[in-house]
């Protein structure tokens, strides 16, 4: 059974940073791609950024594009996402995602392409 565990979420101030960790067991980590979603309070979930296993290719959301950089330590089954100048639009709870397969497909910014999810944690941006 995969688990994933997300952790480095909190409360901060609108332009400040966070750095998000997700901690992956239970399959081999670095033969597939891994993605973050958030869910903001009464909006569905969606895509934020994703990343090859090999970090070769990395896509990201419009509204993160420039701010956020996903990226992954394969030894340590870790993806983590780097959030910089954060907005209050930024607030949600966030989900590490691990995928179906080990390339970015066309469709990398929908769930269905994630296998396996976390449980979440809350990112706060006060203004």
């Amino acid at each position: 059974q995969v688990q994933l565990v997300e952790s480095g979420g909190g409360l901060v101030q609108a332009g400040g940073s966070l750095r998000l960790s997700c901690a992956a067991s239970g399959r081999t980590f670095s033969s597939y791609i891994m993605g973050w979603f958030r869910r903001a309070p009464g909006k569905e979930r969606e895509f934020v950024a994703t990343m090859d296993w090999s970090g070769s290719r990395r896509e990201y959301a419009d509204s993160v594009k420039g701010r956020f950089t996903i990226s992954r330590d394969n030894a340590k089954n870790t993806v983590y996402l780097q959030m910089d100048s954060l907005k209050p639009e930024d607030t949600a709870v966030y989900y590490c995602a691990a995928g179906r397969t080990s390339y970015i497909t066309t469709y990398y910014y929908t769930p269905n392409e994630y296998e396996y999810w976390g449980q979440g944690t809350q990112v706060t941006v006060s203004s």
